[in-house]
């Protein structure tokens, strides 16, 4: 499948939430979003981004994992004009959420960065090594959180990081290309 051939068909954040969150879980996604911080570190590492980088997010506007780590990447948006995202809904993309599976299913947020021109770079999701640590460790009820009770400061900071490593990663790998830096003559 030509998953770049799709990305036009995703939205921006704000669409996403109009379109599929009911009004309760627009607040929990707001709320979540206005908790989200970064660092001048982290803002000056994102504004330092040289390449384009087109990022496909299947997601759902119901899933807790959604609402905790997607503002994370309206906020990377927000750093530099490098990040181009689009969001998809799981189910009325099935096609995208079957191809960007993990672990043998549809999971969100699954995140697939590209280049450019679309050449994948990176698949990532459906959450961090530090959220699956801390889900593991109070492993006594529901494995899937609901999104009703925010995660703590100290695991939201490195949830992010996590992620800002993983974009960080495709940038470099997109900055150090030898088939951009010809076509961009650096």
């Amino acid at each position: 499948m030509d998953l770049f051939a799709k990305w036009p068909a995703g939205l921006g954040y704000v669409e996403f939430l109009d379109r599929y969150a009911s009004a309760d879980q627009r607040k929990r996604w707001d709320a979540v979003r206005s908790e989200v911080t970064l660092t001048p570190d982290q803002k000056a590492l994102l504004a330092g981004f040289q390449r384009e980088m087109h990022v496909m997010v299947v997601s759902g506007a119901w899933c807790g994992d959604c609402i905790q780590q997607c503002p994370i990447f309206d906020l990377f948006a927000e750093q530099t004009a490098r990040l181009k995202i689009r969001y998809f809904d799981r189910d009325d993309h099935s096609e995208i959420a079957d191809e960007l599976s993990i672990c043998g299913g549809r999971r969100v947020p699954s995140v697939l960065l590209m280049s450019e021109d679309g050449a994948p770079c990176g698949r990532y999701g459906d959450r961090t090594l530090a959220k699956y640590r801390d889900t593991a460790a109070s492993l006594s009820g529901a494995a899937c959180p609901t999104g009703l009770v925010p995660q703590a400061k100290s695991l939201q900071d490195a949830v992010i990081q996590e992620w800002l490593d993983q974009f960080e990663r495709v940038q470099l790998m997109l900055r150090l290309s030898p088939r951009l830096r010809q076509k961009h003559g650096d």
